[in-house]
C-alpha cells in the first residue's frame, strides 16, 4: 500500500468548483481509497492506494467529474517525494508565508520562465517542481500557477510550507 498526496487544482476558489470535503472524502472512499484525509477548503488530500499515482489521479478525476460535474487537475505524489521538498529548497525558509512548491503535472524541460519584473521574487524549476520564494508576497507575484502553466506547457498547482508540512503530517501519522 502507498501513500499518495494528492493536490486538486482550482477547487472552492472564489466561489468556483464547489466541493465539500466531506462529500470528497466520502467519494474517495466509494473509490476504495483507505485512510482518507483532507486538509483545508483547498483540495489537498493525503489517501492510501495499491495504484499507481497515475491510476490515482484518473480515478478521482472521473470521480469528481461524474459525482460533482467538476472538471479538475489532479496531481499526485508520494510521501517520499514530498519530503524531499524541503531539503531540496534553495532559498531562504526564515519566514514561511513567502516559501511555497508549485507542483507540475509533467516534468519540466525548462529552466527558465521569462517574466519580466519579478523584483525580489525568485524561482528554481526542479523538473517537475517549481521552488518559490516571493518576498513580496503571494497575492503580488508574477509568479502565479497561470503563467507557470502557459510558460512550461504543463498543469501546476501551487501549495506554500505551511501546507507542505501540514499534509506531510497527516501523511506520517
Amino acid at each position: 500500500m502507498k501513500k499518495y498526496i494528492i493536490l486538486l487544482r482550482g477547487i472552492n476558489v472564489s466561489g468556483k468548483n464547489k466541493i465539500q470535503m466531506e462529500a470528497l472524502r466520502g467519494l474517495l472512499k466509494e473509490l476504495n481509497f483507505t485512510n482518507v484525509h483532507t486538509y483545508i477548503q483547498s483540495g489537498n488530500i493525503v489517501l492510501d492506494s495499491e495504484e499507481t499515482a497515475s491510476v490515482v489521479c484518473q480515478k478521482i478525476r472521473k470521480g469528481i467529474q461524474d459525482t460533482f460535474g467538476i472538471e479538475v487537475p489532479i496531481l499526485a505524489r508520494t510521501v517520499a517525494q514530498w519530503s524531499q521538498l524541503v531539503e531540496n529548497y534553495l532559498f531562504s525558509l526564515e519566514n514561511e508565508k513567502i516559501v511555497a512548491f508549485t507542483f507540475l503535472n509533467a516534468t519540466s524541460k525548462e529552466t527558465n520562465i521569462s517574466i519580466q519584473s519579478l523584483g525580489e521574487d525568485q524561482y528554481k524549476i526542479n523538473g517537475d517542481i517549481v521552488y518559490l520564494h516571493c518576498p513580496t508576497g503571494f497575492a503580488r507575484t508574477k509568479l502565479t500557477n497561470t503563467r507557470i502553466e502557459k510558460k512550461l506547457n504543463v498543469i501546476a498547482t501551487t501549495r506554500n510550507l505551511r501546507t507542505k508540512l501540514k499534509l506531510l503530517e497527516l501523511a506520517t501519522l
